[in-house]
Formats: C-alpha cells, structure tokens, sequence
C-alpha cells in the first residue's frame, strides 16, 4: 500500500500535501481500495470556510457512498475539475491526479494534529 512520506493523515482517510498557504486534499490509497471502483464526486463547497472535520464533499463508488472531511479548516479554493469526467483517476493516482479539492489554510497549527506517514501505517 502507498503512504507517501511527505503527506499527512487522517483518521478518515484523507491525505493532505501543503503548499505554502494552500494545500491539495484527497482520500488515501487504502481508502480508494476499500471504495472500490469511483464513479462520481461531489463538491459543492467552492468558495465555502469549512471547520476541521466537516464534510466538504462525497465520494460515490459503485457499492457506496461516502462523505469527505476537512482535515484542517479552511476555505475551498478549487475543486479538480477533471474528476468530472474521469473520477477513477482517485484509483489510479489517488495521491497525484485525484486530488479532490485545492483549500486555503485558516491555521497552520491544526496541522500537528494529523498524522504522519508512519503513524498512519500504524493506523491500518
């Protein structure tokens, strides 16, 4: 399974990649395995301020459907339009092309709060 080093984690399988005040969000490897096959994403928090922890989309697979949270608050900058039209790039690529939303961080400090690559493993 793929947990990339330079990411941090959450206890609900979202993954987060900061860069500088903004930061890229998606759902994990082990998260889009258990999904299984993705066939569509909703975001409609564009342009919304979300709280660490609240659903900023779902996520549905052909078996479930599945909300997203917030790994830290923030403001939802963008939403990856090509998920649009090919939402299984979260299986293929979960951690490069199928990122999911693009925030802007409200407080850096939350961010202590997330697990590293190892303390995630360690979760699974």
């Amino acid at each position: 399974m793929n947990v990339p080093e330079n990411l941090k984690y959450t206890k609900d399988h979202e993954w987060i990649r900061v860069e500088g005040e903004e930061a890229f969000v998606g759902v994990t490897d082990f998260a889009q395995g258990e999904l299984g096959d993705i066939v569509f994403v909703e975001v409609e928090t564009e342009g919304d301020e979300l709280d660490k922890e609240e659903i900023f989309g779902t996520i549905e697979a052909v078996k479930t459907v599945s909300d997203m949270f917030m790994p830290i608050a923030g403001e939802v900058l963008e939403f990856n339009e090509k998920l649009e039209e090919a939402p299984d790039l979260i299986n293929s690529d979960p951690y490069g092309e199928g990122w999911i939303v693009k925030i802007k961080i409200a407080d850096n400090s939350e961010l202590e709060e997330l697990l590293t690559a190892e303390q995630y493993k360690e979760l699974l």
